[in-house]
């Protein structure tokens, strides 16, 4: 019977999969790892804020213009000049101003020096910026205007039209006033409040608008303070102000609204950390810009070509790239290099590390990107002077390169793994395969040695092997000898016992039949009688035995013939009809030839064995059912009886020897159990099979033997 189940091989295949641990382990190891990496990053960046501000300590001078005597930074009266990449041409067009135009304060109503609720930002509003490019401060004014006032072209007056006035703090401490206002598009200078003197120094262009005018202005640093307004004058006619709107009060000093002009100083001293992948920031104790150097959108490049040489080149790689990448990256994530960083470029810096450590304490800070692409750290660390913190540097750097280590990392371990999990498998493979076949030789050579019947045919192949399996081997080989030692002796018992029976037998009878014709009395002729029966019954016993024997004997050297199957059965039940008259039989056997190949007296006898057993099993009012067909190569006869049915439990072993499903209490004649035996022999001597199975209505036995009709 097969019976289905995981084999040896299949076992050795799952437990092997318990090798995908390795992957886990190797994935939380790594990432262990980054964890440490990062923390040693973060010390790393605290590290180099400390030395940039050690190299600031103690050196007020660069912070002298960074409004260290204002306590309050307001956004749009204290202005910061953005550096500009390039100089800006005077055309009044703006497009110079483009790349700069989310830096642009946006001034309206609440930045009216006289406040009106019901102002329209029609009549007057202004976006505004200042830069710093080379030794010049620019700025720029696109205004909103519905009525723009030129100044008249015979008029003296400069203050009696739209105007812009500039208010700058000199670096001598003095407060300066300049007025622009033209009589048409174009190329504009400045006056000197109160004088009326042309200022050449301050230069710009007035170009006129759809919804008001653009100004752009050009001053040298030289003349630029630490304070500077701006005011933009709206008159609807020569005889009213109708609305004046600045940064700040460009009339008082005390209100004057600061600017911050990045430092080149401090810019000198960090731009050199610039190139080491890190973004580094100096601010003022308002949080605003002093210095900025370095990139951090292409600090990956930095990591990538540390890391180039070590990639192997060649059919590896090759396969690393096309195959295992795809899979790794499932579960990894490159570092991007196109995050969205809104701090690029910026005049203040705000966190909880930068406030931290303008009290003095530094920290860090991590943070992630608006699109949820980078994260970023940052680290800050006072500078102090005169014992007062006059500001902070902030280091910045990404997580890229510690992803793209941890990546790396994890691609090396992977391979390996796969590498030990590959050659584990396939070792494990082959030798549960070489042990499975192993097993298989073993389990089909017991098998071979062994016959269904249980008698040994042959012996079994002892392996040489040292292993348990091969103290399997001989141990089952010392067990098949010695049951064929038995088998053997069991197989030749039943010729020995009739042989050595009958001697004592005859005597026995001999001396019972002098007996009997010298006893007188009436009782001693009674047991005598049954002594008499008790002998032939001992008689017949060995006579069955001895022909149970005798048969073996012959089918080993019996010579094949071929016969007419039909003919014999129908020939044998002609005589069974005669000889038991009092039986019924229902005979249905094929007119047409049936050759088989084989001995015709021993179907007789098999036929005999059958017919006999039946005609005991048998209720006597009920026929006994002979039917002979072919279907397709074989010829199949089948007896039915009506009577008991056979035990479910008796199976194919009641055509063993010695295996009987009589009641010993009823049955008359001795019995061994060997007439279906020999029916067994007489079947495998044709080649064929025989096989018992109930009736559907359990009330009756059949019989079916199965020939193979020889080929013509």
């Amino acid at each position: 019977m097969t019976r289905w189940g995981l084999g040896l091989r299949s076992k050795v295949i799952l437990l092997s999969c318990f090798l995908f641990v390795l992957p886990w382990l190797g994935y939380e190891y790594v990432w262990e790892m980054e964890k440490y990496l990062r923390k040693g990053q973060e010390k790393t960046l605290v590290g180099t804020t400390r030395a940039l501000a050690t190299a600031l300590h103690e050196r007020p001078a660069l912070f002298e213009n960074a409004s260290e005597f204002t306590d309050k930074v307001e956004k749009g009266r204290d202005l910061y000049a953005y550096n500009i990449n390039n100089a800006i041409r005077l055309d009044g067009e703006l497009g110079d101003w483009l790349p700069y135009e989310n830096l642009m304060w946006h001034y309206q109503g609440a930045y009216l020096q006289t406040p009106t609720p019901s102002h329209d930002e029609r009549d007057l509003s202004f976006k505004h910026m200042v830069g710093k490019y080379s030794q010049h401060l620019y700025a720029v004014f696109a205004i909103t205007d519905n009525h723009v006032q030129y100044r008249g072209k015979n008029s003296l007056a400069v203050d009696r039209n739209d105007h812009l006035k500039i208010a700058i703090k000199s670096p001598h401490g003095e407060l300066k006033n300049y007025i622009i206002a033209t009589r048409e598009d174009g190329w504009v200078n400045a006056f000197t409040l109160p004088e009326l003197n042309p200022y050449t120094d301050i230069q710009g262009y007035f170009k006129r608008t759809e919804v008001g005018y653009n100004i752009e202005l050009r001053m040298p640093l030289n003349m630029l303070g630490n304070k500077l307004g701006f005011a933009i004058s709206d008159w609807d006619n020569n005889t009213e102000q109708r609305h004046l709107m600045a940064t700040s009060n460009v009339n008082d000093a005390s209100t004057l609204g600061t600017v911050l002009l990045p430092s080149p100083e401090i810019k000198r001293i960090i731009k050199g950390m610039g190139h080491s992948g890190s973004r580094i920031w100096v601010v003022d104790k308002h949080h605003r810009v002093l210095a900025q150097s370095g990139n951090i959108q292409h600090a990956d490049g930095v990591w990538a070509s540390s890391l180039q040489g070590d990639e192997e080149q060649g059919l590896w790689h090759d396969f690393e790239t096309q195959f295992l990448h795809p899979l790794y990256y499932q579960i990894l994530t490159k570092p991007p290099s196109d995050f969205l960083d809104i701090l690029h470029d910026v005049a203040a810096l705000q966190g909880s590390h930068i406030a931290s450590a303008l009290r003095g304490e530094p920290a860090s800070n991590w943070r992630i990107t608006p699109d949820n692409k980078a994260v970023i750290l940052s680290a800050a660390y006072p500078i102090w002077g005169n014992d007062q913190v006059l500001g902070a540097v902030i280091a910045e750097e990404t997580t890229n390169g510690v992803r793209t280590l941890r990546n790396k990392a994890l691609e090396k371990l992977f391979n390996v793994i796969i590498a030990v999990m590959l050659i584990g498998t396939i070792s494990l493979f082959f030798f549960a395969s070489r042990i499975s076949s192993r097993i298989r030789r073993l389990r089909d050579s017991a098998e071979q040695a062994i016959d269904e019947q249980g008698r040994v045919r042959s012996q079994l192949t002892v392996s040489e092997d040292s292993d348990e399996i091969g103290d399997l081997s001989r141990s089952f080989a010392n067990i098949v000898n010695r049951l064929g030692g038995y088998t053997h002796y069991l197989e030749n018992m039943s010729s020995r016992l009739s042989h050595e029976l009958r001697t004592p037998v005859a005597v026995v009878r001999s001396s019972l039949e002098n007996l009997q014709l010298t006893a007188t009395e009436p009782q001693q002729q009674k047991y005598l009688t049954r002594a008499q029966e008790g002998v032939m019954r001992l008689n017949k016993l060995i006579t069955t035995m001895s022909e149970a024997t005798r048969l073996e004997q012959s089918i080993n050297t019996a010579a094949r013939e071929d016969y007419d199957l039909a003919q014999v059965v129908q020939g044998c039940m002609q005589g069974y009809a005669l000889a038991y008259a009092n039986a019924k039989f229902e005979v249905e056997v094929m007119s047409q030839p049936i050759p088989v190949n084989g001995s015709a007296d021993f179907f007789a006898q098999l036929l005999d064995k059958l017919i006999n057993n039946a005609l005991e099993f048998t209720h006597s009012d009920r026929a006994i059912t002979v039917k002979l067909v072919q279907h397709n190569a074989l010829a199949i006869l089948t007896i039915d009886n009506q009577g008991p049915a056979l035990p479910s439990d008796i199976g194919d072993h009641i055509f063993d020897s010695m295996v009987s499903v009589r009641s010993q209490d009823k049955q008359q004649q001795p019995h061994l159990g060997l007439g279906l035996y020999i029916v067994r022999l007489i079947t495998d001597y044709h080649r064929g099979k025989v096989s018992a199975s109930n009736l559907p209505d359990n009330d009756g036995v059949r019989i079916e033997v199965q020939i193979p009709i020889r080929n013509s």
